[in-house]
């Protein structure tokens, strides 16, 4: 069943667009992800769906019901803020009941429940302290506390772990996704962060310049790109890119002015072909070569390691084991397998199917080795 329903939702502000016919919906249960860069309208859709701004047209359904109107209490809905947003002169007890407190809650159904939202969170040592008094995550698991103490259907999280260090963050990750799905609650979470939206999301809903870019499940978006954005955007390590144009035998990547090794056998012109960092790997044998570049840099990240090479203007980047990594100047080639490609319009940046190019006449493994050394 729909929880949540988005209908051609935009926002302007000034007459410039913030978010421009947004339309989406999440499942009853599910966590969704607004992901997406500083300024691309992911808050400003999340306050729309909390009822803090309005929206300048279209509708949000909750539940089925049209919330236009209505305040976040009357939306059925809950929310997480960035900056926590606790009482500072208040205990943890009264911060998270503080909106039962305002409700007219009888007390004995506000103990009962603060009994089992701090049993979940683990905040039972903590009652009688004040926010100041907390660390960070802390402080976090209180303001979540009191979202989840008012048992609505749907919880909102605006970047909830950005003022956390990266230990927490990814601690906390796992903590907020494993009590979702424990309760079985409809989460809509904002980041900027794609390992958040990674790790935690059902689906994720990608926004640009205040559209979607692309929505669907976290493998869908890093295993298919529907954009040159979404490509860049989605993995720890970017995207390699080669522009690519017209060779003798198909798309090739030009190099110093000389055509390289044919990628696929239909025309390049116009065309981009992206790699992941997994897919290229390194090639010391000279026999698989036909191009020789060079080793520009290698970041050592302990079990893995980033090396670069530069191919036709552009760096590539290779994802190997740590303790395989070679030397800067150390010459090398770079192999991808054929299907490991993605190709998109290098005008539009959408992505184009590989199926539509002719595979047989292609080469199985491509080289990029021996020419153009920096």
């Amino acid at each position: 069943m729909i929880s949540v329903d988005v209908r051609a939702v935009s926002k302007t502000f000034g007459g410039e667009p913030a978010v421009n016919d947004v339309s989406f919906t999440v499942t009853r249960g599910d966590l969704v992800v607004l992901l997406g860069p500083s300024g691309c309208g992911k808050s400003t859709m999340l306050r729309m769906i909390a009822g803090l701004d309005a929206p300048t047209s279209g509708a949000v359904m909750i539940e089925g019901g049209d919330v236009r109107g209505l305040t976040g209490a009357a939306r059925g809905v809950a929310m997480v803020f960035q900056s926590y947003a606790l009482f500072p002169h208040l205990t943890v007890a009264d911060n998270i009941t503080f909106g039962l407190s305002v409700r007219g809650i009888a007390k004995a159904e506000q103990a009962r429940r603060l009994d089992e939202i701090t049993a979940l969170l683990g905040l039972g040592p903590l009652l009688q302290r004040k926010p100041a008094q907390l660390s960070g995550g802390q402080q976090q698991r209180v303001a979540l506390g009191r979202a989840l103490i008012a048992q609505a259907p749907v919880c909102l999280l605006d970047e909830p772990l950005s003022n956390l260090d990266a230990q927490l963050r990814q601690e906390l990750r796992r903590e907020i996704r494993a009590l979702q799905q424990r309760l079985g609650i409809t989460m809509i979470y904002v980041t900027h962060d794609q390992t958040e939206a990674m790790s935690m999301a059902d689906r994720v809903v990608l926004m640009k310049g205040g559209r979607i870019e692309q929505n669907g499940r976290p493998a869908d978006l890093y295993q298919r790109p529907a954009s040159l954005f979404a490509a860049r955007f989605i993995g720890s390590a970017p995207m390699n890119f080669l522009d690519l144009d017209d060779g003798p035998q198909g798309a090739t990547a030009v190099i110093a002015g000389t055509a390289g090794p044919a990628l696929f056998a239909a025309s390049g012109r116009g065309r981009v072909l992206g790699l992941r960092p997994e897919d290229v790997t390194v090639e010391t044998a000279a026999n698989r070569a036909r191009f020789r570049s060079a080793v520009t840099a290698v970041e050592y990240l302990g079990g893995e390691a980033l090396v670069t090479c530069v191919i036709a203007g552009r760096p590539i980047v290779a994802r190997t084991r740590g303790d395989a990594a070679l030397a800067v100047g150390t010459e090398v080639g770079l192999a991808w397998d054929e299907a490991a490609g993605h190709v998109f319009d290098a005008n539009t940046g959408q992505r184009l199917a590989l199926a539509t190019f002719d595979a047989a006449a292609s080469v199985q493994r491509h080289a990029i080795a021996n020419q153009g050394v920096p």
